[in-house]
Parts: C-alpha cells; structure tokens; sequence
C-alpha cells in the first residue's frame, strides 16, 4: 500500500500497467518539449509518431487510449499542431466514428441471431474441414455487412459457452451450474483431462478461422474495417463501388484464404486440424437441444426481427440510402422498439465495445494533425511517388502491410491516404492512379496486418477477451498460427496489386 500522497498517484499512474512501461511512458513526456523546442518539429514529430506506435503495439501492457491520449495532449500543448487543426481532422472523418458509434451497436443487438447461426454450424457439421471453411466463410460474409469487431465477438462468446458447458460436465457438474470456475482446471474429471485438452486445441483453430474470416471480407467493402470507410470517403466511392474496385485483390485473396484454411486442416500443421471429441459433442448437442426447447414465442419472434433487420441493413448498405452511421442506428431503433429494449442502461451496454476504440481513432486523428502539420510523410510519398507508376502500388501495399504488423492498421491507413489525397490536391498525380493506390492502401493494412495482434483491433479484441486463456491462446501461439495465412494474404495481395489493378 502507498504511504504517501507521490506514492499514491505513482502507483495509480497507468494503473496495472508494468513498472518498466510507466517509465518508458513519462520518459516520452519528459524528452518530447525539449528535443521539439532546441532540435526542430521535424524529429520531434517523427519521435512522437514512434512513440505512439509504441503504445499500439504495447497494447497488451496498457490500452493505447491513455498512454497515447497523453502524447497527443502533450503535442498539443506544445505546438506540434493546433485543437483546430485537430478538430477539422475529425470533423473530416466523421462518417467513421459514427460508423464506430452507431454500427458496432447496432450489431450487438443481433448478437442473438449470430449465436444461433454458429450455434447452428458448430454442431451440424461433423467435418472438421468443411467446419473450419464454414467458420472463416461466414465470419468473412458478416464482416463484409457488419462490422469485424462484432463478429469476433460473436464467435467469442459461441466459443466461451461451449467452452464453460464442457467444462462443467468434465467437473462433475450439470452445465446449467451457475457457481463454477471455468478458469481452474482443478476439479476436472482424470477421465476427461485429455478431451479437455482436444477441445482446447479444438476451439482455438475454429477462433483463428474465424478471425482470419473477418479480415477476408473485411477488405471487401466499406464498412469491413473503419479505415475502410475513411478511403472510401477520401476517394468517393459508395458500398457497390468500393465492392467492385476491391474485387480483383479481395476475391482471389479470399479463394486463397479458404483454401489455406482448408489445407492447414487438413496437414494439421501450424497447431491446426484438432477433431471434436465423441464425448464433448455429446454433451454440446444435448445442451443446443435443452436450449432449442426452452426458446419462447417472444425469443422466436426476436430473432425474426434481428432477422428483418438484418436484410434492411444490408439493402441500405447496398443501396447507399444513407451514411452508414446513420443505418446503424436505423438498426438500434428497429431492433430495440420490436424487442422491449427500452430502459437506458441496456441500450447503454451496446456502446460499451466501441466508444474506447472511437476515443483512440480521435487520438489517431490527434497525431494525423502533427503529422500534417509538421509535413513528415511528404519526403517518403514523395520518394514513392518518384518511382515508376508501375511499382508504385505494390511499394504501397508493402509499405502499409509491413507498419500495419506492428501499429494499428486504422493509423496507417489514416496516414497514407490523407497524405496522397494531399499529393491528388497538389495535381502530383492524376484522379485514376489515386484510385489505385487507395486500394493497394486499402489491401495493405488489411491484409498483412493479420500477422500480430497488434495489426487488426478484430485480433486483439480475440488475444485480449475471456475465451485466450481458456483455450490457451498466448500471443506466440496467435503469431504462429496466422503465420501460413500471413504469407499466403500478403503474397496473393501483392501479386493481385501489381498485375491486376
């Protein structure tokens, strides 16, 4: 316990973060006005872009939000860019934070309908090959619609119910046992031990599928992963448009994608290709069906109206009748006034996943405005910019895919396209080869991004949720796991890049 008052606030600084981060954090505080005020705003700026990349690939030790809120702060107080400057950048890119705001909860109050559905393919399906493609190839159908975040929770909480029923029947108990620890293996059954452990493995490739999945379609459309919506905006195309520019990288690399989903199962290789035990489906079965009995005319008819909404969602979605914030909450209202949603605080639960996220993107835009302001990316653009029109989309894909492993692949893409929106501006290059190298961006921060969870918030959302340490999902084992997909993304992503757009 702090004795004193210093020792009080040194303790609650950045919280359960660890010691030698805190240290690393107010160092950063410490070093920036100085080197800002005697060595110029250019290496002062590119320090605090380092830094901040620091922060998102620290995830783990401490949400961004903070650590990186401070810097920002700290940039503003110093003159690196002005509170203006910062607001006219997120007044810029507001059709994306109402994407966050109003699209992720919106989706979360379908969240019943989603269950059931992978409810529905996880016990019907026996082959463990076609369950994997089914997993990734839904999760890629939804996030193209949807939002990526969302549908890895979906499939988080599928995996942490299945995970706690088998759970408790391996402890000797029934699984409607609410008084019981799924994170302690000590009172499991020795008969079960080694079930336990193949539906460990199990439920970890289905998890990683699944993620993958929502990096797949999330490339595919505008509303697949916020940066998606920020080109879009930048360059002007709608749902349908942005669709059928992406098409010639996002369709041959989801080919490629389902193909090594379906070869890691079946090589086994990568810590893929675990069964589903004979005992742990017995027991999941049973426990749908106890389910399915128990559902009641009002919960039938609130997946009819999840249902309803939707088909609405995705027509306005494809019809463009509105922002796609704005259908959003079109959904909340729907799905909440058919449903007996009406007190504050349960409506108040589906913005609870994304307004952290939504305050670190205005902490991106906070740095953008340095980034702007002090002209740090202009040499590299330029130096881009000067190479054969040929290489350039493919340096770009290279460029945005190698920051997006280990920064958050939202900020890279922020970067880059306001930085070669300011080259179409500046008449540095023409309207049509803008357009390709948005969506050689667009590709690479999402596609080689699937490499660390730092790259995709739909991969740290995974690392960092109840179900990891369950299934024993560490870091490393994320980073190997994804590694055949890295390769097979990236390199397919190039390859489509360079001789298709």
């Amino acid at each position: 316990m702090p004795s004193t008052l210093f020792a009080g606030l040194r303790a609650n600084f950045l919280g359960n973060a660890p010691t030698w981060y805190k240290q690393v954090i107010l160092l950063f505080l410490v070093i920036n006005p100085p080197i800002f005020w005697w060595l110029g705003p250019g290496l002062a700026g590119w320090l605090l872009v380092a830094e901040f990349i620091f922060t998102l690939a620290m995830a783990l030790k401490c949400y961004p939000l903070q650590p990186g809120g401070l810097l920002a702060i700290e940039a503003l107080a110093i003159g690196m860019t002005t509170a203006d400057d910062v607001y006219l950048e997120i007044l810029h890119n507001l059709p994306v934070i109402m994407l966050l705001m109003f699209m992720v909860a919106g989706i979360y109050f379908m969240k019943e309908l989603l269950l059931v559905t992978f409810t529905h393919i996880l016990i019907g399906v026996r082959s463990k090959v076609l369950l994997g493609l089914l997993f990734s190839l839904a999760a890629a159908f939804l996030s193209a619609f949807l939002d990526a975040l969302t549908v890895t929770a979906v499939i988080i909480s599928v995996a942490v119910g299945f995970f706690s029923v088998y759970h408790k029947v391996a402890s000797g108990k029934g699984y409607h046992h609410d008084d019981h620890n799924t994170g302690s293996d000590e009172g499991v059954i020795e008969l079960h031990r080694e079930d336990l452990e193949v539906f460990r493995a199990f439920l970890r490739s289905l998890l990683m599928h699944g993620a993958i999945g929502t990096a797949l379609g999330g490339v595919a459309t505008m509303v697949g992963e916020p940066q998606n919506l920020l080109i879009a905006k930048e360059v002007g195309w709608n749902f349908v448009e942005f669709f059928q520019r992406m098409a010639p990288v996002s369709m041959p690399v989801l080919v490629a994608g389902l193909l090594t989903c379906a070869l890691l199962e079946k090589t086994r290789w990568f810590g893929y290709g675990a069964r589903l035990p004979k005992p742990v489906r017995q027991v999941l079965e049973e426990f749908a069906a106890n389910e399915q009995a128990r559902r009641t005319p009002a919960d039938r008819a609130r997946l009819w109206v999840q249902a309803v909404a939707a088909v609405i969602l995705v027509l306005g979605l494809a019809f463009h009748v509105a922002e796609v914030g704005l259908i959003g909450l079109l959904v909340i209202i729907l799905i909440t006034a058919f449903t007996g949603i009406t007190e504050e605080h349960q409506i108040g639960r589906a913005f609870e996943e994304a307004l952290p996220f939504t305050a670190l993107l205005v902490v991106f835009f906070a740095v953008v405005a340095v980034i702007h302001e002090q002209h740090l990316f202009t040499p590299v653009i330029n130096y881009v910019l000067a190479l054969p029109v040929s290489q350039q989309p493919g340096m770009f894909f290279v460029a945005n895919g190698l920051l997006s492993m280990i920064s958050d692949n939202v900020f890279v893409a922020t970067v880059y396209i306001s930085e070669i929106k300011q080259a179409l501006e500046a008449g540095d290059i023409s309207q049509p080869h803008f357009e390709q190298l948005a969506i050689a961006i667009n590709s690479g921060t999402n596609l080689p991004s699937v490499a660390t969870p730092n790259g995709q918030a739909a991969f740290l959302f995974l690392l960092t949720s109840a179900i990891a340490p369950l299934v024993r999902l560490s870091y490393g084992r994320m980073v190997l796991m994804a590694l055949p997909y890295t390769l097979v993304l990236g390199g397919v992503g190039l390859l489509c890049v360079v001789y298709l757009v």
